[in-house]
């Protein structure tokens, strides 16, 4: 019969051979990410239920777990060759770029105790007994006293022949439940081959301690063990190995770690994994680049630091090529993962738009995978604050409309976002959305959307956005009344609208009181009125909130700019001879000359240019007169602003009108009026 250690090495050779084979043909194992074999315990970090939800600063990290090693250690540096003979395979180094890189492994005595290469060559029953028995382990403890020993020893020996012919063994060992249990219940084993593993410049090796390692990792015994190993910074170095097979398995077995081993988030951060990770990105294939943009989400995920490692290492332009050239469903949904965390990170966001992330993103919009399209959406809406100056958006703008449509509450409350963001200050997006039918689209999400606030604000502010500054916002203005959307636009002003909603609606108002068409419709509808309450109400809390009883601002919006807001919107409905009369029987005058006074200036602007309107009725202009603004319009003739300058003295103009003497008066002793003949002094 063959010796039981010759057959060991055929039989691995064989499977050597057929394990890389299986690499190349893209079928290894899928470290959980696919079929979710070979990982007992997920954690909960990566359940889908909570992907991407990067908003909350405070996300803590786990602490990395604490140890001491068992035995006295030294130090085996990387340069030791191979001994001459020695059949290993090795093609000068795995690592050729890292010699010198040194790793502590356990001590040994070589004095006291014959050549595990003897041993190896001479008939040694006793060990080779015990590792026929391992191979088909029932639950004996002390084979694995007797044998595991041993095949430390060997790991540990000088001789490289040796130390390949020990990782042959150990990787078939490990390929049995039995095996595994032996193993892992052995620190000094473990620590071997990550020790080997880390300093060998035999590829045999490498591959065979890095497949051990991978079936180790499949529990959690076997993962804390090889933590306790130092195995993760091995393992990271792995990464740069030229051969496949090493970089396969220490990437399954890094992201078996990541996802269930405390500790070891920190561990692959400190190693320089992210860098490495991120330099693996150019590869091709699909399901080795799943697992490895899988292992870059768990590590950014709250981790600003991380995400900054990941861009400075070129992540997000590597990411968007993928989105643009993959197809494989697991790869795209991983990236978009990634790319997810990173869209909420300041730096990265500019970074990934500049990389045409928008255009790739909107390439899968459509996907027939939802936790795709929700990713997708997810992320474009958390970019497109930083895309307003992207040109070409005409197709996304489109998709986006369409969106508005969906039953998917998530879908639709990222098109809404992602719309107002995009139309912000750009008159090419604005003028696209409106001519896609995109004020019909927001009105009736605005109409069925009753109750989300995070749909309606978004909404709004697009609508705010299409109705001004662009060539066509004249017709926009007009097709929210032709749309029967200026009823739902007014019944916003009230409750249950919060203030950011509240702000944006006085917003649309103030633009679509711009068409004069619509201002007969809009007053029938109230809107005067609940301007009119609402300044009111506005001015009140103002000043509550100078004199310390109230705070600064209540959901993020300061009073000022409420009062700003309706005070803007009610000088443009006061064109309106009709409005006029209305304004002024509702006694709000009176908190008009009251904001001159603000040092708010933009108050200041709107409040002049609402006394400017109003003064054009003889009613208005004597209720203004009574409340005595004269010295204070006067002082505003001063005023740096030149909007609040110019309105001021049309009001002083129009008070005076009876008295035209006075207002010159007025202006000489301002030192704005000059004769002809008298010159300016500097």
């Amino acid at each position: 019969s063959r010796c039981p250690l010759a057959q060991l090495d055929t039989e691995m050779e064989a499977e050597r051979k057929a394990k890389v084979t299986q690499w190349q043909q893209q079928s290894y194992m899928d470290s959980g990410i696919h079929s979710g074999a070979g990982t007992r315990v997920h954690s909960m970090r990566h359940m889908d239920d909570d992907d991407g939800e990067d908003w909350d600063p405070a996300f803590g990290q786990p602490q990395q777990q604490a140890f001491s090693s068992r035995h006295e250690v030294e130090t085996y540096s990387m340069t030791r060759q191979v001994r001459g003979g020695v059949g290993g395979g090795g093609v000068g180094g795995v690592f050729p770029d890292e010699d010198g890189l040194q790793i502590a492994c356990g001590h040994l005595d070589a004095a006291s105790s014959p050549s595990s290469g003897h041993r190896l060559g001479e008939p040694g029953h006793a060990m080779r007994s015990a590792v026929d028995n391992l191979l088909s382990y029932q639950d004996d403890p002390d084979l694995g006293t007797r044998a595991i020993p041993e095949l430390t020893k060997l790991l540990n020996d000088e001789d490289q022949e040796v130390v390949r012919q020990a990782a042959l063994i150990a990787h078939q060992l490990s390929q049995k439940a039995g095996g595994q249990r032996a193993m892992v219940n052995s620190s000094a084993l473990v620590a071997a081959l990550v020790r080997t593993m880390h300093n060998t410049s035999d590829i045999d090796t490498a591959t065979h301690t890095a497949g051990t390692l991978h079936n180790l990792a499949h529990d959690t015994p076997g993962r804390l063990a090889i933590f306790k190993s130092g195995g993760i910074p091995a393992l990271v170095k792995m990464l740069s190995s030229p051969v496949e097979s090493v970089v396969f398995y220490s990437i399954t077995t890094l992201h078996h770690l990541l996802l269930n081993q405390e500790g070891s988030k920190m561990a692959v951060r400190l190693a320089g994994g992210l860098q490495k990770m991120v330099a693996l990105l150019n590869r091709t294939n699909e399901k080795f680049l799943a697992i490895t943009t899988d292992c870059l989400q768990i590590l950014a995920f709250g981790n600003q630091e991380s995400k900054l490692v990941i861009l400075s290492s070129g992540g997000p332009a590597a990411l968007v090529q993928i989105l643009r050239t993959h197809t494989y469903e697991k790869l795209l949904w991983s990236t978009s993962r990634v790319l997810k965390v990173l869209s909420v990170c300041p730096q990265n966001k500019p970074a990934i738009v500049e990389a045409g992330g928008m255009q790739a993103l909107a390439l899968h919009m459509n996907n027939p995978s939802p936790r795709l399209v929700q990713n997708c959406f997810w992320t474009l809406r958390n970019l497109s604050d930083a895309a307003t100056k992207q040109e070409d958006m005409q197709e996304l703008l489109h998709m986006l409309v369409e969106a508005l449509s969906s039953r998917d509450l998530s879908l639709v409350t990222c098109a809404a976002g992602t719309l107002s963001n995009l139309t912000c200050n750009n008159s090419n997006n604005k003028l696209a959305v409106y001519q896609m039918g995109g004020i019909e689209a927001l009105l009736n999400t605005v109409e069925h959307m009753g109750g989300h606030e995070d749909i309606l604000e978004p909404a709004v502010c697009a609508l705010r956005h299409l109705t001004s500054r662009h060539q066509d916002a004249d017709m926009a203005q007009s097709a929210v009344r032709d749309s029967m959307g200026l009823p739902l636009v007014v019944k916003l002003l009230q409750p249950p609208s919060n203030w950011p909603l509240i702000k944006a609606d006085v917003g649309l108002i103030r633009n679509l009181a711009l068409s004069s068409a619509n201002h007969a419709p809009m007053r029938d509808e109230g809107v005067v009125h609940r301007l009119a309450q609402l300044l009111i109400r506005a001015h009140q809390d103002t000043l509550r909130t100078a004199s310390g009883t109230l705070p600064q601002t209540v959901d993020g919006i300061r009073m000022d700019e409420i009062v700003e807001g309706c005070t803007g919107a009610l000088q443009i409905l006061a064109r309106d001879p009709t409005s006029r009369t209305l304004i002024t029987s509702l006694n709000v005058i009176p908190i008009f000359v009251q904001l001159l006074f603000s040092p708010n200036e933009n108050v200041q602007r709107v409040a002049t240019g609402v006394l400017c309107e109003m003064a054009q009725d003889k009613d208005a202009a004597d209720a203004i007169d009574a409340e005595g603004p004269n010295p204070i319009l006067t002082e505003l003739l001063h005023s740096r602003n030149e909007g609040v300058a110019t309105y001021a003295a049309a009001v002083l103009f129009r008070l005076s009108e009876d008295n035209p003497q006075d207002f010159q008066n007025r202006f000489s002793s301002s030192s704005l009026f000059r004769p002809d003949n008298q010159s300016w002094q500097q």
